[in-house]
């Protein structure tokens, strides 16, 4: 886990709960050794074992989800846990937030932990995320748990964001991720900083001064999927805890 909110290496993910292109952009950033990266490539070449991927009960998976954000909100958001086929209504939801834990699968699709069975990504997010952004990592679980191969995938997003069914994110659209517990991924030594995620129609990110030196912002475009994603970092957990003494 980074000391100081000068270490900005976001996790890796495609544009929502992780960040896509995670290691080009921790480069780009100086964030990530050469050699770390070097190291994680072909890590995971193929998936796991199903149960690898599970939290051990549906209370831990709720309890996990829920720690992505502040208890005013978590507490009164709807929960989802990952079932046999795909996410379930675990808790309904009262303030129209949504939590889960992401898998690695929500990654980039040139991700190289796209497969690792350790990654968990708890993340909540806001009611227009949850109509927005949310639908693209339930339908990503749905073809895993059916078996779809990482290239069927691919051709699945495509055709989706072809007819419209993948489309840019709502006005509003964003995330929390402040679990002290998130693990998001090897490359980014397991936890990263507590941040806010805010998902806008596919723009550059220099748009918000993002990506550059001493900045407190960073984005990235590189999803498959229309959308940019930009990434605050937060000075604390969502438990109110210090972010920087870890």
């Amino acid at each position: 886990m980074p000391t100081s909110m000068n270490s900005k290496t976001p996790p890796a993910r495609r544009g929502r709960g992780l960040a896509a292109g995670a290691v080009a952009l921790a480069l780009a950033l100086g964030g990530l050794g050469a050699a770390h990266a070097q190291a994680a490539v072909g890590a995971y070449p193929n998936m796991a074992p199903i149960e690898q991927y599970r939290v051990a009960s549906q209370a831990d998976e709720i309890a996990l989800a829920r720690s992505a954000a502040p208890a005013s909100i978590s507490s009164e958001a709807g929960v989802l846990t990952l079932g046999a086929r795909g996410y379930e209504v675990a808790v309904k939801g009262k303030n129209g937030f949504v939590c889960l834990v992401l898998r690695s699968w929500a990654s980039g699709f040139d991700d190289v932990e796209f497969w690792n069975p350790r990654i968990r990504a708890p993340i909540c997010y806001s009611p227009a995320s949850a109509r927005s952004v949310l639908p693209t990592d339930l339908r990503r679980a749905e073809w895993v748990l059916a078996g779809a191969s990482k290239a069927r995938m691919v051709d699945h997003t495509q055709a989706e964001i072809a007819a419209g069914t993948i489309a840019a994110p709502e006005a509003g659209a964003m995330a929390y991720m402040m679990s002290k517990e998130q693990y998001l991924g090897d490359a980014a030594g397991g936890h990263w900083h507590p941040h806010l995620m805010f998902f806008l129609p596919r723009t550059s990110p220099a748009q918000w001064g993002a990506n550059l030196p001493g900045g407190a912002v960073m984005g990235d475009s590189s999803s498959l999927e229309p959308l940019t994603v930009f990434f605050v970092p937060l000075p604390k957990w969502s438990d109110g805890t210090s972010a920087m003494a870890m």
